[in-house]
C-alpha cells in the first residue's frame, strides 16, 4: 500500500507540469515612455472610448477656441480707450436665453455618444468564460470558475510587500525565463491571466482587504474590486498578444507592485494551456475569503 502511495505521488508530480501558454507572443498593452495616446485598441469597447474620447477632444476645443475668442473680442472692444462711457443694461434676454439652451444642446448631443458606450459597458453578455478576480494587498488571484482551478499572480522581482525592487540580473533573468524583457519589469507576472482570443470573457472582481481595481487599458476595462461586492465586466480581445494592466485604487504601501498580465492566445494554444493549467493548480487550497460588509 505504501509503494501504491508513493507511485500515486510521482504519477502526479510527473502530471503537474506548469501551465504554459502559447510562445513568441507579441506585447500589444504596454505603456510607452513619452506616448501621449492610448494603447492599440484590442477591443470593441477600447475602440468606442477613444472614439468618444476623440469627439469630446473636438467639442471641448471648440468651446475654448470660442470662449478665449470671445475673451478676447470683449476686452479689446470694450476697453476704457474704446468705450469710455460704459452701458447701464442690466441684462441681454436673447444672450441669457443662448447661453442656457445651447450648453443643454451640446450635453444632449454627448450624451447621445456617450450613454451607448455605457451601456454597452455595463449590460453583460454571456460568458464563453468566466474569471473571478480578486484583489489583495498587493497581488491578484484569479479562479477559472467553470475549470476548477485557481492560482495567485506576483509581479516577477518582488514580493507581495514590495520592498527594493530595482531591475536585478537575477530578475532580468526571471522574465527572459518567463518569456518577457527587461522592458516588461514592473508589469509582467508570475502567472498570467490566459484567454482565447475571439471569446467573451467575463471577469468578477472582488477585493479581499481593501478597494482595489482591475483595469486593462488596451480592452478599455476598468473595475473596482470592492471587498464583500462582487462586480463584473466583460471583454473579447480581437489580436492574439500580451496585454498589461495595474490596480488602479490607491490600496497601500505596494500598490505601485500589483501588475496585471493578460495574454490572449489562440482556441488550441488556449486548451493546451487549460491541460496544463489544471495539473498545475486543480486541488490547490483556495484562500479567496472575501471580508463582508
Amino acid at each position: 500500500m505504501k509503494k501504491l502511495f508513493s507511485m500515486s505521488g510521482l504519477l502526479g508530480m510527473f502530471a503537474a507540469v506548469p501551465a504554459t501558454a502559447q510562445d513568441n507572443l507579441e506585447v500589444i498593452g504596454r505603456p510607452i515612455d513619452g506616448g501621449i495616446g492610448f494603447q492599440p485598441a484590442a477591443t470593441e469597447l477600447a475602440r468606442d472610448l477613444q472614439a468618444l474620447d476623440g469627439l469630446l477632444l473636438v467639442i471641448i476645443t471648440i468651446i475654448s477656441l470660442f470662449v478665449v475668442g470671445l475673451m478676447a473680442w470683449v476686452v479689446i472692444r470694450f476697453n476704457r480707450k474704446r468705450n469710455p462711457e460704459p452701458a447701464s443694461f442690466t441684462h441681454n434676454t436673447p444672450i441669457e436665453i443662448a447661453w442656457t439652451v445651447i450648453p443643454i444642446v451640446i450635453l444632449v448631443f454627448i450624451g447621445a455618444f456617450s450613454l451607448p458606450v455605457l451601456f454597452k459597458q455595463q449590460e453583460i453578455p454571456e460568458a464563453d468564460i468566466t474569471i473571478k478576480a480578486t484583489g489583495y494587498q498587493w497581488f491578484w488571484g484569479y479562479e477559472y470558475v467553470d475549470e476548477g482551478f485557481a492560482f495567485e499572480s506576483y509581479m516577477i522581482g518582488a514580493p507581495a510587500t514590495g520592498g527594493d525592487n530595482s531591475l536585478t540580473p537575477e530578475t532580468e533573468q526571471q522574465l527572459v525565463d518567463a518569456g518577457y524583457s527587461r522592458e516588461d519589469f514592473l508589469l509582467a507576472t508570475d502567472n498570467a491571466v490566459v484567454v482565447p482570443v475571439g471569446k467573451t470573457i467575463v471577469m468578477q472582481v472582488t477585493g479581499a482587504d481593501v478597494i482595489h481595481a482591475w483595469t486593462i487599458p488596451a480592452f478599455g476595462v476598468k473595475q473596482d474590486a470592492v471587498p464583500g461586492r462582487l462586480a463584473e465586466l466583460w471583454f473579447a480581445a480581437e489580436k492574439e498578444g500580451i496585454y498589461f494592466g495595474q490596480c488602479s485604487e490607491l490600496c497601500g504601501i505596494a500598490h505601485a507592485y500589483m501588475p496585471i498580465t493578460v495574454k490572449v492566445v489562440s482556441e488550441e494554444a488556449y486548451a493546451e494551456w487549460l491541460a496544463g493549467a489544471k495539473a498545475e493548480f486543480a486541488g490547490t487550497p483556495a484562500t479567496y475569503n472575501v471580508a463582508s460588509n
